[in-house]
């Protein structure tokens, strides 16, 4: 063999001791299959988030179905039926579906949240009346400034503004008002 031929051989590294922490071959496929099962379980729980929050919007959507009917049958008999002026008829509308929505939220919605408080009551009621200056002051803009004042177009406004509203009261409620109480998670 000459010296080039030498050098030319394939050369194999030599194994490399084990360390004493280092796993075996034969666990391998357990940590394998362990790892499998963590990635697998991971959708089910990203799945089981969407089913819970898909459930909750659909209760929110029940509850607040209910008090847009409040809302604009109080409306439309104060506005339409009692000749109210149409600022007074959607503000004390939105107030009387206020009051309907809260019994909706806590006996049905978010029967299963944190206990009812004074804190919870309050802040319901804070963040709702902040829902009703909003859907007031949406309606207020499409009644005077886009027009829509007769029978129809002033329902038009006042659906528009409560479902505006209801995005910031969906937000809100699920995030300060009837939060999970930490200690049953």
């Amino acid at each position: 063999m000459s010296p080039s031929t030498l050098h030319e051989a394939p050369q194999t590294a030599p194994p490399s001791p084990r360390s004493p922490g280092s796993a075996a071959p034969d666990t391998a496929p357990a940590s394998a299959s362990a790892s499998a099962s963590a990635s697998a379980s991971a959708p089910r729980l990203t799945v089981a988030r969407l089913r819970r929050l898909f459930l909750e919007l659909v209760k929110f959507g029940v509850v607040g179905g209910s008090g847009v009917a409040v809302n604009l049958v109080v409306f439309n008999l104060l506005l339409h039926g009692l000749s109210s002026g149409p600022m007074t008829a959607t503000v004390v509308a939105s107030c009387v579906a206020m009051g309907t929505n809260y019994l909706g939220f806590r006996f049905f919605a978010y029967r299963d949240r944190a206990s009812r408080t004074k804190r919870q009551i309050a802040l319901f009621f804070a963040f709702s009346g902040i829902g009703v200056a909003m859907e007031s002051l949406l309606f207020y803009g499409a009644y005077h400034g886009a027009g829509m004042s007769g029978p129809l177009g002033s329902n038009v406004a006042k659906a528009l503004s409560i479902v505006l509203a209801s995005a910031f009261r969906f937000l809100v409620y699920r995030t300060w008002v009837f939060q999970h109480d930490a200690r049953s998670h």
